[in-house]
């Protein structure tokens, strides 16, 4: 695939179905991943990879982490978190690993974390995986922090579901670049 043709058809595929990617296929995604813009070269981030039973536990934890954080919790609620994890065959945890430095604030460490999410994404869809990035809440909660042995300087970014696309991409969007570029010259 060309590499423009990668960056204009990316897309989010949210139902995925076995098999994940090998361990060498991310092996590529990671190093795609390792060449994020990173000021200082403190390579910011981490993976945290799930699969299989390990993604029971993780859905196990996501319910603690509801239980503990939103007290009116219906059992079909938590059901509904614990199946989250099954969305997809496999999940890598993206964590921004902040440190202190004179030049480099957390800011720009936490965007260098999130463009090497990107740069995971982009090599699947490289090489015909289906992928999808997804926050909400549990990538904030404490409670699955801890569960996960964050330390206080890291933080997750977000979720990368992988697999085997199940279905069709839905349908981009066109847009209008002068929409979005404010054109400055002198």
């Amino acid at each position: 695939m060309h590499a423009l043709e990668l960056l204009l058809t990316r897309n989010s595929m949210p139902r995925l179905v076995a098999p994940a990617p090998d361990d060498s296929t991310m092996q590529h995604l990671y190093q795609a991943g390792l060449r994020a813009p990173d000021h200082g070269c403190l390579r910011p981030w981490r993976f945290i990879e799930f699969q299989g039973q390990a993604l029971q536990q993780l859905g196990e934890y996501f319910v603690q982490a509801q239980q503990q954080e939103q007290a009116q919790t219906t059992p079909a609620q938590l059901e509904k978190t614990r199946q989250m994890c099954t969305r997809a065959p496999m999940l890598v945890l993206v964590v921004a690993v902040c440190q202190s430095h004179p030049k480099v604030p957390e800011v720009e460490q936490l965007m260098s974390a999130a463009c090497a999410a990107h740069g995971i994404l982009l090599a699947a869809h490289a090489l015909g995986w289906g992928a999808m990035w997804r926050t909400g809440w549990l990538t904030y909660s404490p409670s699955l922090h801890q569960s996960l042995s964050l330390q206080a300087h890291e933080k997750l970014v977000g979720f990368l579901y992988l697999g085997t696309p199940a279905g069709a991409y839905k349908p981009l969007p066109g847009h209008q670049i002068t929409d979005f570029v404010t054109k400055i010259s002198g």
